[in-house]
């Protein structure tokens, strides 16, 4: 009953987007103010019927209803609770009802908590945010049903694949879709601006903080992705370049472009038809990873191949929603001319080469995820763009992004003189490049790939604080006066501030653990013992256990240094019957300046144990970093600007009239 409740509920809530989308739309057309206020009833309920909808498959989950297709398909009674509410999402079909519930969370925030924007601009955003909706409620109710039945349901089920029964796979969708996905919020703003013909900074105001939201939860959602990679799957990497890695990375790149773009729309009030057409690839290249990771195109621990039609549907969304897009840019981006200059040495001419950088990066990790699949098309020949490529195809936009981004945000608005500009960070210019000589003086190896990054790392966080501290004028007035202009400080700067902060941390711990990290691979006895990077790692033994839904060989391996015993590590090797499939679960014994890192692998024909050791130097700051920039991006959002926006601009009544 709760199932067909659920299925019911899905129907309603297409039926509900579908009014929301057609009626605020002629409503905000014709001004007829009635017709427009039905967007903010109509945006709640489809919320709510999608939630109703969502919380009937968990429920099917959680008490193992196998007479439920998916249920069966990818749940067992004897998977713990965690994964059985987990497993709702750990398919195509309740991944994609979880898609659509974030979508229309967005749209019903909009409508909750808007009530400072114009009333045509509001109606036409939700109603856009509803066409998505409802294009999205097709598609699941047609070819991706998450509640039909099995007529002669199993005894038991599936199971989820073992790869997802973990922690990290639990929270990473939530987080990366209600980035990408909330990425759809930003669309629905810059196609409302096109229809109506206006950007201007309250513009800006408005669809910044929720660009700004969902680059944050996109941060966390990627972080979570790189990190259970790292430490699942052992191999003992954080970042493989893989498709869907990539499809949800691309997204990331664009809100951080669209961010710094809004910024000058709304300061200076320029590069208006850019920024639009920022928010709608930032969205356009979200729908691109949907395509790319359901329609069967590539095959990826983290994909949901399946039958072409789903992809031929997708594939007709896409064209829809991005070939309607451009085109309405083509024609009304015009419109949004403006006549505000400034000079090739000002902050928005720096906000403008982020910008570029950003979008060519794109472009470049774009170009080496969708070639093999364009040359197998052509040529009928399957090859491979790996890491060596995006590491030296995408590394030098990074590098050049963090070269300019101090240097640019100290400048002033319309005009700034490049050497003023530096006068402040020279001190922190030489002590980065002391850091990195430093780095360099202390290596072993001659690969400057950790000088650089030092320095770079370095450049970026000083930079920062030397930026907040000329700002408080921090030594130059009587520390009250400055710990009064602190206080007094707008929010978004201090976000701003330890966001780029973040992104230094991040870039030092992605050089030092790629250029100094230590590997040993070998086949071990019990007893046996591995020198590596100053430590001793010995196996001491290699036990049979049993957990809930899976059977284990777990090691105890000692790691001892300078003579005594400092950690003991207990590396495993499952194997989960249901599906016959080997896991891999790494045994890490971290620290803030190293990881101790050991995998068990598979047992030796002459005896003993297949063991992996590595020694990673400041591995944690990779998500250290992304952490302390998605924090960043908290702080900005908790602008009293962003949390109250701009005063609605008066407009005559004459005009708007109700409907007859």
């Amino acid at each position: 009953m709760i199932t067909e409740l659920g299925h019911f509920a899905l129907i309603l809530a297409l039926l509900v987007a579908i009014v929301q989308a057609v009626v605020p739309m002629v409503g905000a057309q014709r001004g007829w103010t009635d017709w427009m206020r039905v967007a903010v009833p109509a945006a709640t309920v489809q919320f709510a019927l999608v939630a109703l909808a969502f919380l009937a498959l968990v429920h099917a989950f959680v008490v193992s209803d196998f007479s439920v297709r998916l249920v069966a398909g990818n749940s067992h009674s004897a998977k713990p609770m965690l994964y059985k509410v987990t497993g709702t999402w750990g398919n195509h079909e309740g991944s994609m009802l979880l898609w659509i519930l974030i979508l229309t969370l967005f749209g019903a925030m909009v409508a909750w908590f808007g009530s400072n924007l114009p009333p045509t601009l509001k109606a036409r955003a939700l109603a856009v945010q509803a066409l998505i909706g409802a294009a999205f409620l097709a598609f699941v109710l047609l070819t991706s049903n998450p509640f039909a039945r099995l007529d002669f349901p199993p005894i038991d089920g599936g199971d989820l694949n073992p790869l997802l029964q973990d922690p990290g796979l639990a929270f990473h969708p939530p987080f990366l879709y209600l980035g990408y996905v909330g990425l759809s919020m930003a669309y629905s703003f810059a196609i409302a601006a096109l229809i109506e013909g206006r950007v201007d900074a309250a513009w800006a105001r408005w669809v910044r903080p929720w660009t700004l939201l969902a680059w944050s939860f996109l941060t966390i959602g990627i972080a979570l992705g790189s990190f259970w990679a790292y430490y699942e799957l052992g191999w003992g990497g954080w970042w493989f370049w893989d498709p869907v890695e990539n499809v949800s990375f691309m997204p990331w790149l664009l809100s951080a472009a669209l961010l710094h773009s809004a910024i000058v729309v709304e300061k200076r009030d320029t590069l208006k038809s850019w920024t639009i057409l920022l928010a709608i690839l930032a969205f356009s290249f979200s729908l691109i990873g949907a395509f790319v990771v359901r329609s069967g195109v590539i095959t990826s621990v983290h994909a949901f191949a399946n039958d072409p039609e789903r992809g031929v549907f997708l594939l007709l969304i896409l064209g829809a929603f991005i070939g309607g897009s451009l085109t309405l840019y083509a024609a009304r981006a015009h419109a949004m001319r403006s006549t505000a200059a400034f000079s090739t040495v000002s902050r928005e001419a720096g906000l403008l080469v982020n910008n570029l950088l950003l979008v060519t990066a794109t472009l470049v990790v774009f170009f080496g995820t969708i070639w093999p699949l364009v040359a197998e098309v052509l040529t009928g020949r399957k090859i491979s763009v790996g890491a060596p490529f995006f590491d030296t195809a995408f590394t030098p936009f990074m590098v050049a992004i963090a070269v300019i981004l101090p240097v640019f945000a100290t400048l002033p608005w319309k005009r700034g003189d490049l050497g003023r500009a530096m006068r402040p960070l020279r001190g922190a210019l030489a002590l980065s490049v002391a850091l990195g000589a430093l780095a360099w003086t202390l290596q072993t190896g001659r690969s400057m790939l950790a000088p650089i990054g030092v320095t770079l790392a370095a450049w970026l966080v000083l930079g920062s604080a030397v930026e907040i501290a000329e700002r408080v004028r921090l030594g130059r007035a009587p520390l009250a006066e400055s710990l009064r202009r602190a206080g007094n400080l707008p929010r978004a700067d201090w976000g701003k501030a330890i966001a780029h902060a973040g992104f230094g941390l991040t870039i030092f711990g992605v050089a030092c653990v790629t250029a100094w990290q230590s590997e040993d691979i070998r086949a071990m006895n019990v007893g046996d013992s591995v020198a590596i990077a100053g430590y001793e790692l010995r196996l001491d033994g290699v036990e049979r256990s049993e957990g809930p839904n899976y059977f284990a060989d777990t090691a105890r391996v000692a790691v001892i240094r300078d003579g005594r015993e400092v950690a003991v590590l207990a590396p495993e090797r499952r194997v989960y019957p249901v599906q016959g499939m080997p896991t891999t679960e790494a045994a890490i014994d971290r620290g803030l300046t190293r990881d101790l890192y050991v995998t068990l692998g598979d047992p030796q024909q002459g005896g003993g144990w297949a063991v992996r050791t590595y020694v990673k130097p400041f591995a944690n700051w990779i998500w250290l970093g992304a952490l302390v920039m998605a924090a960043g991006g908290a702080v900005s959002l908790s602008d009293r600007r962003y949390r109250v926006g701009a005063p609605m601009r008066r407009r005559p009544s004459v005009g708007l009239a109700p409907a007859e």
